[in-house]
């Protein structure tokens, strides 16, 4: 009877199991992405690199607490990865396994599977990962390959799982009923479920090497391959895809479409680069504070990608991309040959870590801008697994990724190690700035180790000090007093924090005329320009504007001309010597000048403007003196004058220039006639306003010469009209 009983409630639970899977199905939360093939399972050799990188990430427990046991290594040796498809599915099944270790080990102790005296301690990671993917497929049996190569751990460990599916399967049913989930996802905490829901509606982020193909090209061949163009992500519907808001370089596809688009030769061609946007943002910081011809440090290996995208952007003829940490042989032939393939002809490979290498060493004398990819937590990101395959980051994180939160300790041991690294790049005296990325949602790997380097000063005093600059590209998006760019762990995006340190610049520092060039274009301004050359109808076009103002220029413009230049010249001089006093200038013009006449003239002060009645009608049109008197009303505002100013015993000093020729009207005949009186125009100091400023003054009388105009002639007020 006892037996009868048990088996009875046996039978309950998996019938319950039966309609929770059921109503699992139902549910509109999309499948995890753990499945290469949905429901046919993985390869023996996924199984088995599985296993190998569970044994190193799982969770250890104490002594008093262990009930499943695990070996030192597994004993069939790990394989090389086929390919990247089988490398990602590994990670994923590995990581899977890890977020529900707690739940598979309970499962295996309730249905008696544990301990197993036929198969060893060592075997124990194989075990859990396959479990994890035998009820995902819910205990249906694996689809096997005749082509596929068997591994005898792996089908030995099936076979004994499979004949145990039964008790397996109700295991799991009371664990589900025990925590009233519908699902085994619902046990996860909060934090993990929503990680989840985020990276399967994360849309992928590809940027375009422009080395081997240009942007139109790429938008032709997205548009044979049936791909439409939208504004935005919220447009996306079937095969489309949109450009990114911040870099222009960046498309954004829809997550659904993963497996088609990486399978389009524009992927497997290296023309589009998959990649989470954070690191885009980084690459074009760096950017727009490069110079033209500068040289970039990417201060960590494992961003291989992030190096090749800044050498996409980067002038391939006169800069270095310096990447440092590459230790191994191996490495290096593998990143060159990646590299190679990519086009990308102007990277450096070195064998130092970023925090060994001297700031004075001469390899590095040319760099202008360091960027700082350091390691953190990474809990910002909603997919980790893309994030550790393609930052090439340590698996180790993933033990953290899968609690959800990082714990105390190891967070204070993160932000140090960030701080040191950040503080070593501020002592690179040659480099001009400095860019921090990280993809952490805690501020004590964000801003705290930022504030904490600026307040350092390592950076001594012979050299500019760093500040805080807002990205150039999105210094309109940070309202308030922050400095600092961050985007929130969102669905159309992951977390990212960016920091720019940039020096401040050195008032006696004169920026060339490339510098500038290259940061405007730099920001987007020069697009569509041509700086090299004019174009021939701008050529034509200037010709014959300088022809059409030769027509239109009045014969006494040899006059106007003397006359402009000459206070021109008067302008440039005084603005050049603000210094100096009124007098001591005045008192500089040479003693001939200043004998050429017999009369003196007392500087006056001026009280209004002068009137354009008393004018020439040849200064009348000369657009400098309006312009001169415009500035003289201006800069006579700057200032109020002072008590010592009113004190100044000024000295009569007399200008002479040249004679202006004012025709008038013969009354015995309609001819006109040029007169002999010349007419000169005085300087006239400006007693109370700028110091420094003069302007030309018309005398109110005209100085008549000795001889005496005839009797019959008639006096007018205005003789040139």
């Amino acid at each position: 009877m006892p037996s009868s009983k048990s088996n009875l409630m046996l039978s309950r639970d998996i019938s319950n199991f039966r309609e929770m899977a059921i109503s699992n199905e139902r549910e509109p939360a999309e499948k995890s992405t753990t499945s290469l093939i949905e429901n046919n399972g993985y390869q023996d050799s996924v199984y088995i690199n599985a296993a190998k990188i569970f044994q190193g990430i799982r969770n250890e427990k104490p002594q008093d607490k262990i009930l499943v046991r695990y070996g030192n290594e597994l004993v069939p040796s790990l394989p090389d990865f086929k390919d990247e498809c089988s490398q990602r599915s590994s990670y994923e099944l590995a990581f899977s396994a890890l977020k529900y270790q707690d739940l598979l080990e309970n499962i295996l102790l309730d249905s008696c599977f544990y301990p197993c005296q036929s198969i060893p301690d060592e075997l124990t990671s194989l075990i859990v990962v396959m479990l994890y993917d035998l009820q995902d497929r819910k205990f249906q049996a694996r689809q096997i390959s005749d082509e596929e190569e068997s591994i005898p751990e792996v089908r030995d460990v099936e076979r004994y799982l499979y004949s145990f599916k039964t008790k397996l399967a109700a295991a799991l049913a009371r664990c589900r009923i025990k925590h009233d989930a519908l699902s085994i996802e619902y046990i996860l905490p909060e934090t993990l479920r929503k990680q989840e829901q985020r990276a399967s509606a994360l849309p992928l982020y590809a940027w375009i090497n422009t080395l081997k193909s240009s942007l139109e090209d790429i938008y032709k061949e997205l548009k044979k391959e049936g791909f439409t163009k939208v504004e935005s992500v919220s447009g996306f519907e079937g095969y489309t895809y949109c450009l990114d808001k911040h870099c222009h370089d960046v498309l954004v596809f829809p997550a659904s479409l993963k497996e088609e688009i990486l399978n389009l030769e524009l992927f497997t061609g290296y023309k589009l680069i998959l990649q989470d946007k954070s690191r885009s943002l980084a690459v074009h910081s760096v950017k727009a504070l490069l110079n033209m011809d500068g040289d970039i440090i990417v201060a960590h290996m494992g961003s291989r990608l992030t190096a090749a995208h800044m050498s996409v952007l980067s002038n391939q003829s006169t800069s270095k991309v310096c990447v440092c940490g590459v230790k191994s042989q191996a490495k290096e032939v593998e990143l060159k040959e990646l590299f190679t393939r990519m086009e990308c002809g102007n990277i450096e490979l070195l064998h130092e870590d970023f925090t060994e290498i001297d700031p004075t060493d001469q390899r590095l004398q040319k760099a202008k801008v360091i960027l700082l990819l350091p390691r953190c937590s990474g809990l910002g990101v909603s997919n980790p697994i893309e994030f550790i395959l393609n930052e090439h980051e340590d698996a180790g994180l993933l033990r953290d990724l899968s609690q959800g939160s990082v714990a105390e300790n190891k967070l204070h041991i993160l932000a140090e190690r960030q701080c040191q690294e950040l503080m070593h790049a501020m002592r690179f005296n040659k480099a001009q700035a400095i860019v921090y990325c990280t993809c952490s949602v805690y501020r004590e790997e964000n801003e705290a180790v930022v504030n904490k380097a600026l307040e350092s000063g390592v950076e001594g005093s012979k050299v500019q000090p760093y500040r805080l600059s807002p990205p150039l590209w999105c210094s309109s998006e940070i309202e308030g007093p922050s400095d600092f760019f961050k985007m929130e762990p969102s669905e159309i995006s992951n977390c990212c924090f960016l920091a720019v340190l940039a020096r401040q610049r050195d008032p006696a520092e004169v920026m060339s005329v490339k510098d500038i060039l290259a940061r405007a274009a730099a920001k987007g301004l020069l697009e569509g320009l041509d700086i090299g050359k004019s174009s021939k109808r701008e050529e034509k076009r200037k010709k014959k504007s300088k022809v059409t103002q030769q027509r239109n220029v009045p014969k006494d413009t040899g006059v106007q001309t003397n006359i402009v230049e000459f206070l021109n010249r008067e302008m440039v001089s005084i603005n050049t010597n603000s210094e100096v006093s009124p007098i001591k200038a005045i008192s500089g013009v040479p003693q001939k000048n200043l004998n050429q006449t017999n009369s003196s003239i007392q500087l006056k002060k001026i009280t209004k403007p002068i009137s354009n009645s008393s004018l020439p009608g040849m200064l009348k049109n000369t657009p400098n003196l309006s312009s001169m008197s415009k500035v003289f009303e201006r800069r006579t505002h700057i200032r109020k004058p002072r008590a010592e100013d009113k004190m100044v015993v000024l000295k009569p000093v007399e200008i002479v220039l040249p004679p202006v020729m004012v025709p008038y009207f013969n009354p015995q005949g309609n001819k006109s006639q040029i007169s002999a009186q010349h007419y000169y125009y005085r300087w006239t100091g400006i007693k109370s306003s700028a110091r420094d400023l003069f302007i030309p003054s018309l005398s109110k009388r005209f100085v008549k010469p000795k001889e005496t105009l005839p009797s019959t002639m008639v006096k007018h007020p205005r003789p040139w009209i």
